[in-house]
């Protein structure tokens, strides 16, 4: 048995998420569905990381087995063949598999993911779907002192939705970014995993910090008071995008974050 890797980007705007669900329309789903005309057989995959619905993934990386000999190549050109427009197999790659082999989930030692959030007082229809929306001015510095208290290993249950199946709600969050161009915010979150809705719920916070409702210390109340209720409401799922994960050197990857999105492009 071979196994391969895949980084697979898509538009989270048409699918329910990435798991598959009975009534299909996931990501999940329609990749399988890929794979499976493609190789005529049944494939099925494990990824790094499941998004919601509405959530968009720049490089989404998931693993499968398969007899098949196949070059690299054809996984890409032959699946993107039987892919709607909005999903796309970017790169494939041969890994070590079996019990200490590669899997897209365990093997990885952390996930980005980008926010785009257009501050401005009228929505733009431009950017419907694919960036959340804020028309009071928010004070970037403030939310930047206030994501300062995330840093570090933490108990992230004020963050954590209660359908969250996580085993525990304890990670690392090695780096949180804060950027400004023009009119659009852009926040990068770097942990070792991340709890459902977590970082919807962690910019919804920032997002009442920003606009002076509530002070940067706020975020340390309620990170350790650990409870969901004192938190912002979950943010819009539009502008959230899983940007990259993170592997050893050993897996050699051919990953790729950029493109698709002007404002990530270089982060």
């Amino acid at each position: 048995m071979r196994r391969i890797a895949l980084g697979v980007q898509y538009d989270g705007l048409p699918w329910h998420g990435w798991q598959t669900q009975p009534g299909g329309g996931t990501v999940q789903d329609t990749l399988e569905a890929a794979l499976e005309r493609f190789a005529l057989t049944r494939i099925a995959t494990t990824c790094a990381g499941r998004t919601d619905a509405g959530v968009h993934a720049l490089e989404q990386v998931v693993h499968f087995d398969t007899s098949l000999d196949r070059e690299t190549f054809s996984w890409v050109r032959g699946v993107n063949a039987f892919l709607p427009p909005s999903i796309a197999v970017r790169w494939a790659a041969e890994v070590a598999g079996g019990d200490d082999g590669f899997h897209a989930r365990f093997s990885a030692t952390s996930r980005t993911y980008h926010y785009l959030l257009y501050n401005h007082p009228v929505r733009s229809p431009l950017l419907s779907g694919k960036a959340g929306w804020v028309f009071r001015s928010l004070d970037i510095e403030r939310m930047r002192a206030g994501a300062a208290f995330l840093i570090g290993t933490h108990d992230f249950s004020a963050f954590r939705a209660a359908e969250c199946q996580a085993r525990s709600p304890v990670k690392q969050m090695q780096s949180i970014r804060l950027v400004r161009e023009g009119d659009m915010l852009i926040i990068t979150l770097t942990a070792s995993a991340f709890l459902h809705h977590m970082v919807r719920n962690i910019v919804g916070s920032l997002v009442v910090v920003g606009n002076g409702n509530q002070e940067p210390e706020w975020i340390r109340t309620i990170l350790e008071g650990r409870d969901r209720s004192r938190a912002a409401p979950t943010f819009m799922p539009d502008g959230l995008y899983l940007g990259s994960i993170g592997y050893a050197g050993k897996w050699a990857l051919p990953q790729e974050e950029r493109a698709s999105v002007p404002w990530l492009q270089g982060r």
